[in-house]
């Protein structure tokens, strides 16, 4: 039996609290310096600017990733696509929303990373499902790296 594809492709979306500006914690995204300090571990070229294509590369998951950047309001969201198996764009490209909301009288910033265009099959379940992880474990690095300068990723996942 087959089983129903839904009409719109699928996503999620993954969401925390850091007890940092909606700048800092912007710049800890858009910045490849500090995203290659707590997040990708082969390290980050190019800065997130609307209309860049950078790389990100990690030591601990096999490949270097091309990221489109497709748009960037400072301090608010920045918009990227990067090609994942099992999407349902035709340039098989999946779209990465990050938004960053001030809480607390701009004192702490709430995170909201949406990945979206995953198809409702075992091998796009299985990329959202992997990916849905990363993200999940991206804020959580970020979060203790920003707030206490430890880089929480390292050695993670080996």
């Amino acid at each position: 039996m087959e089983t129903p594809q839904p009409s719109e492709p699928l996503s999620f979306t993954v969401n925390g609290h850091i007890s940092k500006t909606c700048h800092e914690v912007y710049e800890a995204v858009a910045d490849p310096d500090q995203l290659s300090s707590y997040f990708t571990t082969g390290g980050a070229k190019g800065r997130l600017e609307e209309g860049a294509e950078v790389t990100w590369d990690f030591h601990d998951y096999p490949g270097r990733f091309p990221v489109q950047v497709i748009q960037n309001i400072q301090d608010e969201k920045i918009v990227v696509k990067w090609a994942g198996e099992g999407v349902a764009a035709d340039d098989g490209m999946n779209t990465v929303t990050f938004e960053f909301q001030p809480v607390d009288e701009g004192a702490c910033t709430k995170v909201k990373i949406t990945e979206a265009g995953w198809l409702s099959t075992p091998q796009g379940l299985t990329g959202a499902f992997g990916n849905c992880e990363g993200w999940t474990g991206m804020l959580a690095a970020m979060k203790i790296w920003l707030e206490h300068g430890i880089n929480l990723r390292e050695g993670f996942y080996k």
